[in-house]
């Protein structure tokens, strides 16, 4: 009877200070790891989050872009970072990519998942200067050039085998159309090229082009959702041009295996307010981003639906090994 009231006690003890630990968390700053390069989507989204989560937590949150690999080594320092709540991390669509093309074997199985954030919609978005000495002016006349100039029109995106590339291999695929593809760390940066003249085509999201759009350096022949744009309503969709092709990428936040529950919770209590943060949704609307707030139990499940559907996309391109 002794031993069993020794073990309660001590049970009761351990679980008080779990409690404890948990309750005065945080102590110190957090830090915020980005898989992708400053100046783009995520790293966009992601400190505009931060901002408003940190009214919550009353401590700064550091975010560190740790780019690399597409997108691998952020991801995987998210995954073995340790599991004390000061290391969180966003975790992109190209996470799902890793293991079908033989990468890396990481998966959204390695982390705690703590909110999908947002979704955004693939656009096809050209150099201006090139559209308008070819007479390109929508996806068809972009279609018929390509078909015209196999092989040399390049297109550029974010990462081999990231949204953006099969969002552009899809769409070659569903077109029929030889291009080129060239990989930068980060949608901005593909953008940036594109501006340049260096590439004539990204497949990039529309808010990744807004300031080189609105600056008149390049034209988005179309969007990849079932609605146009809110604040480009002059933009049409790939199905309004005869295309059915609806197709984006997703954000969301995720911690390491094994961190406390009660820090789980913390974080994901804290998270959803801050996508309710009206200096966040002013952000989010302004910079066209969607907003697609989903829970721990909801944002698994759909990280299980989109691995597999991932996989046979990939697979369905020849891009799986």
């Amino acid at each position: 009877m002794k031993k069993l009231i020794a073990i309660l006690l001590t049970v009761t003890l351990v679980l008080g200070v779990v409690g404890l630990a948990s309750a005065e968390y945080p102590k110190k700053n957090i830090k915020m790891l980005c898989p992708w390069g400053a100046g783009g989507g995520t790293d966009a989204v992601l400190r505009a989050l931060c901002l408003s989560a940190e009214k919550e937590l009353g401590k700064t949150i550091v975010v560190e872009n740790k780019t690399g690999g597409g997108g691998l080594i952020g991801h995987t320092s998210i995954a073995q970072a340790k599991p004390d709540g000061y290391t969180v991390g966003m975790i992109t669509f190209e996470l799902q990519t890793y293991k079908p093309q033989g990468t890396g074997t990481i998966t959204w199985e390695d982390y705690i998942p703590l909110c999908l954030i947002n979704t955004d919609a693939a656009s096809l978005t050209v150099n201006k200067a090139w559209a308008e000495a070819n007479k390109i002016t929508d996806v068809a006349t972009f279609v018929e050039y390509c078909k015209a100039h196999p092989g040399e029109v390049t297109i550029g995106n974010s990462a081999p085998a990231s949204v953006w590339h099969i969002g552009a291999g899809l769409f070659a695929t569903e077109t029929g159309i030889d291009v080129k593809y060239v990989s930068f760390e980060g949608g901005a940066a593909a953008v940036t090229a594109l501006a340049g003249g260096h590439i004539e085509a990204v497949s990039v999201s529309l808010a990744e082009c807004r300031s080189q759009l609105d600056a008149g350096n390049v034209i988005c022949l179309g969007y990849m959702d079932s609605a146009r744009p809110a604040l480009y309503p002059d933009i049409p969709t790939f199905q309004e041009q005869g295309y059915d092709i609806v197709y984006g990428t997703w954000r969301g936040l995720a911690v390491p295996k094994k961190t406390d529950a009660a820090i789980v919770t913390k974080l994901e209590e804290t998270f959803k307010k801050a996508t309710e943060d009206p200096a966040f949704v002013e952000f989010m609307n302004n910079g066209m981003y969607t907003i697609a707030y989903k829970n721990s139990a909801e944002f698994s499940e759909f990280l299980a639906k989109n691995a597999a559907d991932v996989d046979a996309t990939m697979a369905a391109l020849g891009l799986k090994k």
